[in-house]
């Protein structure tokens, strides 16, 4: 947080000085009501760039998976920002950044207490609305990293719950100990936009909720082979990934919560990192498979994108290359891994957010420049630097995983979270939703949905789709 504070003070004073010609010496006695607005301004269109992220993980989502669930995932991913954002309205933000001990917030509920209940958001110049929807559109992040990981079995309304729970209590309270002033921080662990902040605490949560709700039926046969179910739109899916690459340019340039200079150099290895790592997961599974998978060239670009996440401020633009290039390397052998033990992630999400998040988070204290404010061992700072980023990544993991599975435990004991095999087999958009996203595809050329056209398609899927999955479900039970 201190060298954020840095940067967006030099910035600022640098781009004020630009703009306002003569007032050098008002300078000193603060950012001028001109820069404030300008701060505000970036800001802002920061936090709209990575609002629209969210479309970003719903394409991606709905296309790595079947036409049945469609409308199921686009639901939760409106949903889950929506309950991520009343969640960390009334206590997440709170307990996140509100001035409180080592371990939490306790003041600011509800956004009252003006700016004085926010000490730890204090060097940042924007009004305290500014700062919290800036930093409620990284709790929905968060949040939604865990629908990918769950798609396709999960009872909607244990998605609400759980989605509530992760952006107001799981991600504010690890978030405080890194961005809120917390033990982490006083130790000097480095995080500049998220690495573990926001994507490895997603993606754990999503390791627990996969684990915990088990394998899409069909997915594995009695021998335990990994079986493809492919997804059903590759074109949307890529298109999700160009809009999440670019929402992060307000992710990892909005997070100097400042119209500074440092935006260009952080948008510079955000997308360098971006490009060398959908470059390295192609041609990773290329060399594996014969093919160039579209699929994990896309999310080698988003691996590069959450590992650069973390250092972004604080490294030269050749070692963003060379963190993007090694996180779509890692992205490939992750992904090939979880299948091999039986966790069923239809879109990567733990191996992207979580894995790569700690790869993005050991890189600061590997390549981090002292003139870019860290000093890591490549640059002959020591191991210290390392060996913090290490114990904040342990530290972090281990609250994600007890947190998480306290609350999926809750859920599953209670209301349940998983669908029927029924349900699964028809596809949750009817069986959740009583709908299709596609309904030309079940319903005929026109579409018509009167109750016996449903049933009657309802009827044609368990039939095409039951046998499929007839060994999985006598297995299953």
């Amino acid at each position: 947080m201190l060298v954020r504070r840095r940067l967006a003070v030099a910035g600022a004073v640098a781009v004020a000085v630009l703009a306002l010609p003569g007032v050098a010496g008002a300078q000193e006695a603060g950012p001028s009501e001109t820069q404030i607005v300008m701060d505000t301004m970036w800001v802002l269109v920061a936090a709209f760039l990575v609002f629209l992220m969210q479309a970003g993980f719903a394409m991606v989502e709905s296309g790595l998976t079947r036409q049945k669930n469609a409308a199921n995932i686009v639901m939760k991913n409106l949903m889950d920002f929506s309950m991520s954002s009343l969640f960390f309205w009334g206590i997440g933000f709170a307990l996140m950044f509100g001035t409180g001990n080592a371990l939490f917030g306790t003041t600011g509920w509800f956004l009252g207490g003006g700016e004085g209940a926010f000490e730890s958001l204090a060097w940042a110049t924007p009004p305290l609305t500014a700062k919290w929807l800036f930093q409620a559109v990284f709790a929905g992040t968060a949040a939604t990293i865990v629908s990918g990981a769950m798609a396709e079995r999960t009872k909607f309304h244990s998605y609400l719950l759980y989605s509530g729970l992760i952006s107001g209590i799981i991600y504010p309270i690890s978030g405080h100990w890194i961005w809120g002033g917390g033990w982490l921080a006083e130790r000097g662990f480095l995080d500049f936009a998220g690495s573990t902040v926001v994507h490895s605490v997603g993606g754990w949560a999503a390791l627990v909720g996969a684990i915990m709700i088990g394998p899409r039926l069909g997915k594995y046969g009695k021998d335990g082979r990994a079986r493809p179910i492919f997804g059903h739109s590759m074109p949307l899916a890529l298109l999700g990934v160009f809009i999440l690459w670019f929402g992060w340019f307000g992710f990892n340039p909005g997070s100097t919560m400042a119209a500074n200079l440092s935006i260009a150099h952080i948008a510079v290895t955000t997308n360098l990192a971006a490009a060398a790592g959908a470059l390295a997961a192609m041609t990773t599974i290329w060399m594996r498979s014969g093919k160039p998978d579209v699929g994990m060239a896309g999310n080698g670009a988003l691996a590069g994108l959450v590992g650069i996440t973390a250092p972004c401020a604080f490294v030269e633009p050749w070692a963003a290359f060379l963190i993007g290039g090694v996180a779509g390397v890692v992205v490939v052998g992750s992904v090939l891994f979880f299948e091999r033990v039986r966790v069923d992630d239809p879109v990567g999400a733990i191996s992207v957010h979580g894995v790569c998040g700690v790869w993005g988070t050991l890189a600061v204290g590997l390549f981090g420049a002292p003139h870019l404010g860290a000093e890591g061992l490549l640059y002959g700072g020591g191991s210290s630097l390392l060996v913090t980023q290490a114990i904040g990544v342990i530290a972090v993991f281990a609250w994600v995983v007890v947190a998480s599975t306290i609350v999926f435990g809750a859920i599953k004991l209670t209301v349940g979270l998983r669908v029927s095999p029924d349900e699964e087999i028809e596809g949750l958009d009817i069986g959740e939703h009583g709908m299709w996203g596609y309904p030309e595809a079940f319903l005929g050329p026109t579409g018509h949905s009167t109750p016996e056209a449903v049933e009657k398609a309802r009827t044609g899927l368990r039939q095409r789709v039951g046998g499929m999955h007839a060994e999985a479900l006598e297995h299953t039970s």
